[in-house]
């Protein structure tokens, strides 16, 4: 069977605009005489519709658009994903679907039989697992259609499984000859290879050739990396999609093609990658033109900036310097050379006179305290106030520069450098900002190796550094990838780090600061637990006092 997928980037509720991607991958498809067109899970309202689902008005217009594509289709087949109902008296009768329609109907409604509820995914708050497999008879194949998740189960390749069902070994037995699944899987670095592995280990048992067609984009924090995938019935991985831009791809099943080894880059490389896509995407989806940030001379911001400039070029980023009496002269210098070596415009407004004009009026009310991280941080949320302002009135979209070791420990100040709409960085450790910038020089110095190498500052007091209260980098970004990333606790973490005291002080100050972290903008996420929406801790709590 000859078969075209269609790696589309659609926009969540754009629903005729994304009629209009399925019909025009599908009539190319037609062109190349292909036998079926598949397209991503929910193509038609993009991944994840969220609450949108509950809205009557829009799945009425749901259904409408997966009527007028049936309609239009030929002998060829086309699968797409979407929303389905069914009426009854129990659960939510909303179904995330896959649609194959074809000669003018829809022929197959396949439902989604595995619904996660983990980490990013909250499926279960709107949609009913499937009731039933079926198979569809279809030019000499016997389809077997499954929806991401449902994929993700298979025996021979967990240890330990998520869910008692399999839906995709019940297809295999019933007697599918062709497995077929529609994807909405967010990336995080080292996902892609675990996918290949596993989607190759269930080819090879089931001996059973797959298509695994799966959505690309950002959709403002998940971002969806392409790379569709194509096995042969011995396991093998024949065909690849691009990664990170839509993409159209034949498979044909009766053809031999060149096995496919490398499926995933340097680390550096695919976050990278991932982040210029976030940057572009929640741009372009909501209309921003340009980008707007704070140069502070540090490493954080030059990242930011430079990936800024990769995703919408230099003619549409602009920063502002926003230098104190504690700003050092290296910093603004180093902020320049930046500057001149992305080719970007820029502002300088000093804020000192603000700063001190604040502290003179606040004076009465600080009556009998002593100086201490509130003047600090009126330098900070002085900047904060200057940018929004400056994003507000030319339609900008404020790009915050914190890293996720910053936001962690709370050592990014709200109001102040958290202010802005995007985190481009906010999922990046500190030691890995290190390492994406010294990919982006990879070929010339582009941020200036002064500022890779200067000690890292908030430059909100004298001779400050990031190390008088916080642990070396490298030792708070293990303790924060065990506790975030691998749930480890207090007593194994300080096993392993052998200090039970900068242990304590490291987690206490990742609780704490929750509270900072629920008002913050959202976080472009490429590890598999970033802050926000798939890390749900309470503000309030008592485990750790």
């Amino acid at each position: 069977m000859k078969i075209a997928l269609c790696q589309i980037n659609p926009i969540i509720g754009d629903i005729e605009g994304n009629k209009e991607k399925i019909l025009s991958g599908y009539k190319k498809g037609i062109e190349d005489k292909v036998d079926l067109v598949i397209f991503p899970e929910l193509a038609l309202i993009g991944y994840s519709p969220q609450d949108l689902v509950e809205k009557k008005e829009f799945r009425d217009a749901v259904i409408k658009a997966s009527n007028e594509i049936a309609e239009f289709t030929t002998d060829v087949g086309l699968i797409f994903g979407a929303i389905t109902e069914d009426e009854d008296n129990v659960g939510t009768n909303i179904f995330n679907s896959a649609l194959l329609c074809y000669k003018g109907k829809i022929r197959l409604t396949q439902n989604k039989t595995l619904i996660p509820n983990y980490d990013v995914f909250d499926e279960i708050r709107y949609f009913e697992s499937a009731k039933d497999t079926s198979l569809h008879h279809f030019k000499g194949e016997v389809l077997g259609i499954s929806i991401c998740e449902d994929i993700w189960n298979d025996k021979d390749y967990w240890k330990k499984r998520l869910y008692q069902h399999d839906p995709v070994e019940k297809l295999v037995k019933q007697g599918a000859t062709l497995l077929i699944n529609i994807s909405a899987s967010p990336y995080s670095y080292g996902k892609r290879f675990a996918r290949k592995e596993m989607l190759s280990t269930l080819t090879k048992e089931d001996a059973l050739p797959l298509v695994y067609c799966c959505l690309v984009g950002a959709q403002t924090e998940l971002i969806f990396d392409g790379a569709s995938m194509c096995f042969n019935d011995k396991g093998e991985l024949k065909q690849l999609g691009k990664k990170y831009e839509e993409d159209y791809l034949i498979f044909d099943t009766s053809e031999d093609y060149s096995r496919v080894e490398n499926v995933e880059a340097s680390f550096e490389e695919e976050v990278y990658s991932a982040l210029v896509l976030g940057v572009k995407d929640y741009c372009k989806k909501l209309n921003f033109k340009k980008v707007l940030i704070g140069l502070s001379g540090g490493i954080d911001s030059a990242l930011v900036t430079a990936i800024a400039v990769e995703a919408l070029g230099k003619e549409n980023v602009e920063v502002v310097l926003l230098p104190s009496k504690y700003s050092s002269e290296g910093s603004v210098n180093d902020s320049l050379k930046l500057i001149s070596n992305l080719g970007i415009s820029h502002k300088v407004i000093p804020i000192q006179d603000v700063v001190d004009n604040l502290i003179e009026l606040l004076a009465p009310s600080f009556e009998g305290k002593n100086h201490d991280t509130t003047e600090e941080n009126l330098q900070s949320r002085s900047r904060g106030i200057i940018l929004m302002a400056i994003a507000n009135k030319h339609g900008h979209l404020l790009l915050t520069t914190g890293n996720k070791s910053e936001m962690a420990v709370g050592y990014a100040t709200l109001y102040g450098d958290m202010c802005g709409g995007l985190g481009v960085i906010a999922d990046v450790y500190k030691t890995d900002v290190y390492r994406l910038a010294e990919f982006i020089n990879r070929d010339k110095e582009i941020i200036p190796q002064e500022i890779i190498e200067k000690a890292p500052s908030a430059e909100l007091k004298p001779n400050q550094t990031d190390q008088d209260t916080l642990p070396p980098y490298d030792l708070l970004d293990s303790i924060l990838r065990m506790y975030l990333e691998n749930n480890k606790e207090f007593n194994e973490i300080s096993q392993t780090i052998g200090d039970s005291s900068i242990v304590g002080k490291v987690l206490r100050m990742v609780d704490f600061n929750e509270f900072k972290r629920r008002q913050a903008a959202p976080a472009l996420r490429i590890s598999n637990k970033a802050f926000g929406y798939g890390r749900r801790y309470p503000i309030v709590q008592g485990w750790r006092k």
